[in-house]
């Protein structure tokens, strides 16, 4: 095993990849640790998985493996079992005759391939791999199909659907229980922010959003719709005997030792009922003001406004641009001794330690508007509006932000400047909304060039072509190749382009007297507002996101404004 090691360290300083003294460092920690070579110098920064693959495909000939080059057959799992799979970090990719390629996170362990060759009888051809590329196969070869295997032997894969009885949907040993926690096991090692459990004419569809796109990751007989589905209701504490109505209910569950708070919805649909679920990683929730990725001037801007005794701020951008993450900092940070903070939502996401959490019940009558007026009988400093619906509930804000609370909630606009406007069409005095607004934030989230396959390029003539006409000339862009760990993408994770809109004296005066949108933004202007399409190029200049996906998600800056 050592001789191993030392050939890959020889390896690396022949590449002129580590030092001598990074080496010595790294084996010194690995005697003590135990660990791989190859995983103390990843953890201590000094070589990427990228470097490291590079090392092994060039100098030793090992072939470097993409999953998305390969159809695995799902009968490849009888080969290596999940237990051996998970413990040695391996998985097959395909058989040719005697011989079983398969993918490893560290092909130079011959320990792992002489086990392989003698629990299988194939001789054992190994590739290397990401290891985050790893993760994702191995949940998706032995995720669900061995539980769905078990589900048709058990109960049965007639054409009706299968009966639910109590213990086929409670029991933690039945296959049903076991197939929903992979399900959900699996989206969350993917990163998925949510679940689709889609019914269709004869099969249903399990879908995984991640990074914003919806990816179908398999299809599950039309047979087991029914215990999937009441599964699920058990979990979110719905009723399972109830199809023709809207469920809404939450699951928290631990996974991989994080907190997992889910979010359920069943909707009843031509095909049955469509299940959707958003995971909220409770460790993850509620990040730092300076983790938000806000430049420094929109930083000190929304500072400045959180940090007000009293007045409305506003967040603004359609679902999922990340508006609850925002304000859930800007509690956070205000989150002192002193402050009485309380909340009301729909539905409450993250809990905060020290904050008071409310969510509305519009069925017994809890209404963001009712909710808000019993808030400001319990001596308040900080009110939290999830949302901004209707008239009632905007004035009730407005008014409990003139009579010295500090208000935070969101709105649906295209941008900062037309939340003024969309106040204005809601029903709200001018005059009213000039006294109250301290500021204003919209969003967007744009997905995030992959740090493991980013790279330079020339921009091509379309690209240098329209930049030009905004007065940007680049000798280089960003992009990514597309690799293992991001799925072939070239994005991996998402980050936010902001418009922090400050409300000062003159447009306060503007307010009032009605000037028309166009003026107001060009008001915004002059107070150095960038817009999200400038904050997102700003980025994109920097290399963290690519022009398609400013485009996408701020769209053109002319037709904007139009």
């Amino acid at each position: 095993m050592y001789t191993i090691k030392k050939r890959l360290g020889e390896l690396l300083l022949e590449s002129g990849i580590i030092t001598e003294a990074q080496l010595q460092t790294a084996l010194e920690e690995q005697r003590s640790t135990k660990k791989k070579l190859g995983d103390v110098l990843l953890s201590q920064g000094v070589l990427t998985e990228h470097q490291l693959i590079e090392v092994l495909e060039f100098q030793l000939g090992i072939p470097h493996v993409t999953l998305s080059r390969f159809q695995i057959d799902p009968k490849l799992s009888q080969i290596i079992p999940e237990t051996m799979a998970k413990r040695y970090q391996v998985m097959p990719i395909r058989v040719d005759g005697r011989k079983l390629m398969v993918a490893m996170a560290d092909p130079l362990d011959l320990f792992v391939i002489d086990d392989l060759r003698m629990s299988t009888g194939f001789t054992i051809e190994p590739a290397i791999i990401a290891r985050g590329e790893l993760q994702r196969g191995i949940a998706r070869l032995y995720g669900l199909q061995d539980s769905m295997n078990e589900m048709i032997k058990d109960l049965g894969s007639g054409d009706g659907p299968i009966e639910v009885e109590q213990s086929v949907i409670t029991d933690e040993e039945s296959p049903v229980v076991r197939l929903v926690h992979q399900m959900i096991e699996q989206a969350v090692r993917l990163g998925a922010s949510d679940i689709h459990v889609d019914p269709m004419d004869t099969q249903v569809a399990i879908r995984y959003r991640i990074d914003g796109m919806l990816r179908s990751e398999r299809s599950i007989p039309k047979t087991m719709q029914g215990v999937i589905t009441a599964r699920l209701k058990i979990l979110g504490n719905l009723n399972i005997a109830e199809r023709r109505l809207p469920q809404d209910g939450r699951i928290k569950m631990m996974i991989d030792g994080k907190q997992i708070d889910i979010r359920i919805s069943s909707l009843p649909t031509v095909h049955g009922e469509k299940v959707v679920m958003r995971l909220l990683d409770l460790a993850t929730g509620v990040k730092a003001l300076d983790k938000l990725g806000m430049t420094e001037h929109n930083q000190g801007l929304f500072r400045r406004m959180i940090e007000k005794q009293h007045g409305i701020v506003l967040l603004t951008g359609p679902t999922g641009s990340g508006k609850t993450t925002t304000l859930y900092s800007a509690l956070q940070h205000l989150n002192r001794e002193q402050n009485n903070i309380i909340t009301i939502e729909d539905p409450v996401e993250y809990m905060l330690e020290g904050v008071n959490q409310m969510q509305v019940h519009p069925a017994a009558g809890l209404t963001f508007a009712k909710g808000l007026r019993s808030i400001l009988r319990q001596d308040p400093n900080i009110i939290m509006v999830g949302e901004i619906r209707d008239y009632e509930t905007a004035e009730i804000s407005i008014r409990a932000s003139l009579t010295g609370h500090l208000v935070f909630s969101t709105l649906h606009t295209n941008d900062a400047v037309s939340t003024i406007v969309r106040l204005r069409d809601m029903g709200v005095e001018p005059y009213l909304i000039s006294s109250s607004l301290i500021g204003v934030v919209a969003q967007r989230l744009v997905r995030r060039i992959c740090p493991d396959c980013a790279a330079a390029y020339v921009p091509d003539v379309k690209e240098r072509i329209y930049l030009e006409r905004l007065g940007i000339t680049v000798d280089k862009l960003h992009h990514g190749k597309g690799c293992g760990t991001c799925g072939k993408s070239g994005y991996r994770g998402r980050m936010a382009i902001h418009e922090v809109l400050w409300i000062d004296d003159e447009l306060r005066d503007s307010i009032v007297n009605g000037t028309p949108i166009t003026e107001l933004r060009k008001h915004a202007a002059k107070l150095g507002m960038r817009t999200l399409f400038e904050d997102g190029i700003e980025k994109m200049i920097a290399g963290h996101t690519t022009l398609q996906e400013i485009l996408r998600e701020a769209g053109d800056e002319e037709e904007v404004r139009q």
